[in-house]
């Protein structure tokens, strides 16, 4: 009897061992009572309760959570009611205070968020409470934040998962940013124009200063040619001048050489002074050679019976 006393001794103490001994993970931690006051909060490791006396009063997970909460009616500054539903993420920092300091922490928290929401938006007008999410939630964290403080719980951040205003209010929008689109298609149509107006101008600009400047180019050059043909012609007409003066002279050379009288040189005058009676001239000069009309003829007249002679 007294090894099966022995033994049944032995369970039971293995028993009140194995009920009593945890072994806490990472992410949790456990609030311990004695006799029904706080005794201490079990972190990481192995853990041994004291039978009949201690007791885990809650189980607390370190994580971070998250509580979805459902629309809640939200009045504007401007009177209009509409549907917000937030979303929370928050851990818990201290799980004594979160034990002890406020029952149903799950359920304050969304009461606390929904009256925050309602002061918040009521400061505010309905366009103005669409386009500034980011003002709520920053707004709301610091009040949920500062007010959850006291319950071990902090709150990370809050976000505003979806406004949804009366459906007139809608309907309305919907018009509105209807015409805003149709605004902006005109007006980046007219701008398009505007452009294409501009660009033809630019274009014909362009084309009329190159025209412009191709017909200066060709004035230029017929400028040039005909600059060039006129110093041509002078120089031929140069040429041309130089050439019968010099064959004058190379005439008068001839006569020189070829011991001319004074009968020669005054029938050569006569005919010099018959090309000029041909012109145009109203007065003439005669040479004093020529004055003594006497002299000239018998100066002629020698001259044809010289020529008779050599016939």
């Amino acid at each position: 009897m007294s090894i099966l006393f022995i033994f049944i001794f032995i369970f039971l103490i293995i028993v009140l061992l194995a009920l009593h001994v945890r072994i806490v993970s990472q992410s949790k931690a456990y609030v311990i009572e004695r006799l029904g006051g706080y005794l201490t909060t079990w972190q990481v490791g192995l853990n041994i309760l004291m039978p009949f006396v201690d007791r885990i009063v809650k189980i607390v997970s370190l994580k971070e959570q998250v509580i979805d909460f459902p629309p809640q009616p939200v009045i504007t500054k401007d009177n209009v009611t509409m549907q917000i539903d937030s979303v929370v993420y928050f851990q818990i920092t201290d799980p004594k205070l979160y034990t002890y300091g406020v029952e149903h922490p799950m359920s304050a928290i969304e009461n606390l968020t929904a009256t925050t929401l309602r002061n918040i938006i009521g400061e505010m007008e309905l366009d103005t409470t669409l386009t500034s999410r980011d003002t709520i939630n920053t707004k709301m964290r610091a009040v949920l934040d500062e007010a959850t403080d006291p319950w071990g719980i902090k709150i990370n951040r809050i976000e505003l998962k979806n406004i949804i205003p009366p459906r007139e209010i809608q309907d309305a929008m919907e018009k509105q940013m209807k015409a805003e689109r149709e605004k902006r298609e005109a007006i980046r149509r007219a701008e398009g124009q505007k452009e294409a107006a501009i660009l033809v101008a630019e274009g014909e600009k362009t084309s009329q200063i190159l025209r412009a400047e191709a017909e200066k180019e060709a004035a230029i050059l017929r400028a040039e040619a005909k600059k060039q043909s006129l110093e041509k012609e002078a120089e031929g007409q140069a040429a041309a001048i130089l050439s019968i003066q010099k064959a004058k002279a190379a005439a008068i050379v001839a006569l020189n050489e070829a011991g001319a009288t004074k009968e020669v040189l005054a029938l050569k005058g006569m005919e010099t002074f018959e090309k000029v009676a041909d012109g145009q001239s109203t007065k003439i000069i005669i040479p004093s050679e020529l004055q003594n009309l006497a002299s000239f003829t018998s100066v002629f007249g020698e001259m044809l019976k010289k020529e008779e002679v050599n016939k």
